[in-house]
């Protein structure tokens, strides 16, 4: 049978763009279908956006810290919109860059939505079909609302870069990593930050003590976080009118409508909000940041034969392969490990498995990770709790205010911890809680990675004075368990 194309990319973000650049420079005939815009979540409304707000955020304490270094510096007051502007400037760069790299690897785009009709045929918004040999689903995933009452006044996390102002008061519901980052960036630029999170604790999944001290230090900063509460009801404060809830299409594939509320058509103004605590108060801007759902909605991959999880994730093998053998899946719309590199490596996979005959599983397993909170987590591995149940360990840890904050008069303090194994002596797991936690946990899984056990660490000299040089220099368990 012959098909118009080797294979058909559905979805342009990192992990789809990645897998049809290099299956065509094996030779095949690629195409890739994006109804939004080309770079997906990552590059366009996630991590990169994000990180340059993460950096924004930072000069305030920044130029606080200055002084008591003798500078003569004062912070005047942040501009939203000089921000904004060089930040949209500097996505629509990125994305051109993405346009030009597919480009350049001869794959054609196309700048529609794509829905599977058959194993080996994909409709286009714009009439067309095309057929492929190999089918590639990297639709990623989507933020949701919850099932409340008004939920649309809200915002969500794609929502946030195109704020025509900033808020005065915001209150961010939820207690994952985007919650939490999103609300030490807003308090760094001057936002009033409430955080409601229904669970005893933020940062659900990771190391209790890390999460913990990474908790403490929000609220010292001045986020005003409050545990074990959640949303009874919202409404619109003032009498303003709620938004239509599919207002405009955001993009995205498989996104509902009524997730793709563009601000610019749909604002909803002050939002009066009641807590489980009791507590009422209008705020400015509320944010939704209450999970992530993989986007398969009207993808036509039911109708075709791929399973679809209980979660809306598509259901694949080690191999990124689906029930049907012409249709593979990877990134965030599988919903295995919810992170860009693991998309892009999934698709290097998946074309070392279709397009070079070495079929090649997706390691899983010891990822490193970061949380862009203030002070940053950087974590490897099995958190204390997980670890305790599994065998015998040896806690290694020690928090310590650092160097360069310590001498402003700040409180700050980081962590730095070591989960290791009694019998064996491998590092079970690295928990970093400091500034640059990430650019350390990065160094710090390669060796845990290799299975570097805590006499390797131990060997290693000091690099003083840094804050990691603790990770090899801790002699004594702090306690087992």
């Amino acid at each position: 049978m012959s098909f118009d194309y080797d294979l058909f990319v559905i979805g342009g973000g990192s992990g789809g763009v990645r897998a049809a650049r290099v299956a065509a420079a094996e030779g095949a005939k690629v195409a890739i279908a994006e109804d939004s815009r080309m770079g997906g979540t990552c590059v366009i409304r996630g991590c990169v956006p994000k990180k340059l707000m993460v950096f924004a955020s930072e000069y305030r304490e920044t130029f606080k810290t200055a002084q008591s270094y003798g500078w003569d510096v004062t912070a005047g007051a942040f501009d939203w919109q000089k921000f904004q502007t060089h930040l949209h400037a500097e996505l629509a760069r990125l994305e051109q860059v993405y346009r030009n790299l597919l480009n350049s690897s001869d794959v054609e785009i196309f700048d529609a939505r794509a829905q599977l009709k058959d194993a080996h045929t994909v409709t286009l918004s714009n009439g067309e079909e095309k057929t492929s040999k190999h089918i590639l689903v990297a639709t990623g995933g989507r933020p949701v609302r919850p099932d409340l009452t008004n939920a649309h006044l809200g915002i969500v996390s794609d929502d946030i870069f195109d704020l025509e102002e900033l808020p005065k008061k915001m209150l961010i519901i939820g207690g994952g990593y985007i919650a939490c980052e999103f609300a030490c960036i807003m308090n760094g630029l001057g936002v009033e930050v409430t955080q409601y999170y229904r669970g005893a604790q933020i940062l659900r999944g990771f190391d209790d003590e890390a999460r913990g001290l990474v908790a403490e230090m929000m609220k010292e900063s001045g986020v005003n976080l409050h545990l074990g509460t959640n949303i009874v009801d919202l409404a619109p404060a003032e009498g303003d009118h709620a938004p239509d809830p599919a207002g405009g299409a955001r993009g995205g594939m498989g996104m509902p409508a009524n997730e793709r509320t563009v601000l610019s058509d749909a604002k909803s103004g002050p939002v009066w909000v009641k807590a489980t605590n009791g507590d009422e108060a209008v705020y400015d801007a509320v944010l939704f940041a209450t999970g992530r759902a993989p986007n398969t909605e009207n993808l036509g991959l039911e109708a075709v034969g791929v399973e679809v999880g209980r979660r809306g994730e598509v259901i694949v093998d080690a191999y990124s392969q689906t029930g049907v053998p012409s249709v593979f899946a990877i990134g965030d719309v599988t919903n295995r490990v919810q992170l860009t590199p693991v998309a892009i490596r999934e698709g290097m996979a998946f074309v070392e498995t279709v397009f070079k005959g070495n079929p090649t599983a997706v390691d899983h397993e010891l990822i490193p990770s970061a949380i862009f909170t203030q002070p940053e987590m950087g974590t490897i591995g099995l958190s204390e709790e997980e670890a305790r149940d599994q065998e015998p360990i040896e806690i290694y840890c020690t928090s310590f205010k650092p160097m360069q904050t310590a001498f402003a008069g700040c409180s700050d303090r980081v962590l730095m911890k070591l989960i290791v194994s009694k019998a064996t002596r491998v590092v079970l797991g690295c928990h970093i809680v400091a500034p640059g936690a990430g650019e350390m946990i990065q160094l710090a899984g390669v060796a845990i990675k290799m299975g570097a056990t805590k006499e390797d660490f131990d060997r290693v000299c000091a690099v003083h004075p840094t804050m990691s040089e603790e990770l090899v220099t801790m002699k004594s368990p702090v306690r087992t368990a």
